[in-house]
């Protein structure tokens, strides 16, 4: 006599299709999600409006001049004063990148004596921070 067992013996299945769908759903959300990322270390600011192209800085400093004439490194804040000596740690590396996010409304002078004191610290290159015009 033979017994049969009570419950047939069934392998699992892996599908694999559905996990490639969600694979690529994932892979196509970072992306998207990553080019809307903007790496400014900075505050934030009504930029100017303007075309330009994106940077290629490994690590930018960011110099802000707010509405209010305050500045930032960063995002710790500043005087016009002090601007250059605390600037200077910021700017070891040869290639090093100052970017400028200034306030549309902050005052031009308060934004070009910044710059020059950027540069008083050895900065060399400048980069304007701007917002895409619609």
């Amino acid at each position: 006599m033979k017994l049969r067992k009570s419950r047939l013996s069934r392998h699992g299945r892996i599908e694999i299709i559905p996990m490639i769908d969600v694979m690529f759903f994932l892979l196509a959300t970072f992306i998207l999600a990553s080019l809307s990322v903007q790496h400014l270390h900075s505050i934030p600011v009504n930029l100017p409006q303007g075309q330009a192209d994106p940077f290629k800085a490994d690590k930018p400093v960011t110099l802000t001049v707010s509405a209010d004439s305050k500045l930032f490194i960063d995002q710790t804040p500043v005087t016009l004063e002090n601007l250059a000596a605390a600037l200077k740690p910021h700017l070891q590396s040869k290639d090093a990148t100052v970017v400028m996010a200034a306030d549309s409304a902050a005052p031009n002078g308060v934004t070009v004596q910044a710059m020059l004191q950027a540069r008083a610290a050895g900065a060399q290159h400048f980069l304007i921070a701007v917002k895409h015009a619609q």
